[in-house]
């Protein structure tokens, strides 16, 4: 059985984070294990209200499950606090952690930033250094190039700049400033475009987690990382045209679109059956 990590916050209202993360993890037949850096009070409208965790709580999550379900692939998403951001960089390279696919969750699709300068730094100079993949947007490229993007060209020389300071692989996606559908993935052996369809649909809470999810996914499977990343969105523009419409803002994506559901059978009467 493949196996895979999330860190990070839990979403009251199962869009996104913890909730997201887990369904991309399951519908991709990979058994989900996390850790939870704050729970949230929120649905498709906005958040209401954050409880992060102790440092202390966070540490003991992370080495229950090191020391008991190894992980094969870690997705790390928005951490705000610079010193759980510390103690998920300790415990990652206490274990050896492999597959590390951090979102770096800084700015809202708004434009407001969502962590403080600390924790930026704090994330910049102990995490990011760790990973194998990161998947900023197009403001958190902006934050991490310490650049503005506005063209194709400039979303490749953020993803160059970051890839090199950091020493990992980027996958700068766009749809804010840019597109809505193309992403432009980093390696140090060169750079490669992946075309995505554009897809009408107003829902969109929680595609960066469900993306990344999907990255962490295949990688725990053993694929590599171009395949992880295409086959990611393959996965996301399918729950995306699944056109679930949940909620009174914006809603949550379709994570089980392409599950089968053949174990449960409903007879004539509504009673459900395993079989």
């Amino acid at each position: 059985m493949f196996t895979a990590l999330t860190i990070a916050g839990s979403d009251s209202s199962g869009g996104a984070g913890i909730q997201a993360d887990i369904k991309t993890m399951t519908a991709h037949r990979v058994y989900a294990a996390s850790a939870i850096t704050a729970l949230t009070a929120q649905n498709t409208t906005g958040v209401t209200a954050i409880s992060e965790v102790s440092p202390e709580f966070l540490a003991q999550q992370l080495d229950c499950i090191f020391t008991d379900i190894p992980p094969q692939a870690v997705k790390v998403g928005m951490v705000s606090s610079g010193e759980l951001i510390r103690v998920i960089a300790a415990k990652l390279r206490q274990y050896d952690a492999v597959n590390l696919v951090v979102d770096p969750v800084m700015v809202a699709t708004s434009g407001a930033r969502l962590i403080s300068e600390e924790a930026i730094d704090i994330l910049k100079q102990e995490l990011l250094p760790l990973a194998t993949v990161l998947t900023p947007n197009i403001p958190e490229a902006e934050v991490l190039a310490g650049m503005t993007v506005h063209t194709p060209e400039e979303m490749e020389q953020a993803a160059r700049e970051i890839g090199t300071r950091y020493g990992c692989a980027v996958l700068c996606k766009g749809g804010h400033q840019v597109n809505s559908a193309n992403d432009y993935l980093w390696q140090p052996e060169g750079g490669q475009w992946f075309y995505g369809q554009r897809i009408d649909n107003p829902n969109t809470h929680g595609t960066g987690c469900t993306l990344s999810s999907a990255i962490a996914s295949n990688l725990a499977k053993g694929l590599p990382l171009e395949e992880a990343v295409r086959q990611a969105k393959c996965y996301l523009s399918g729950a995306l045209s699944a056109m679930l419409d949940l909620g009174k803002g914006s809603g949550p994506l379709h994570h089980a679109f392409a599950i089968d559901g053949n174990y449960i059978s409903t007879d004539t009467k509504g009673e459900t059956h395993h079989e």
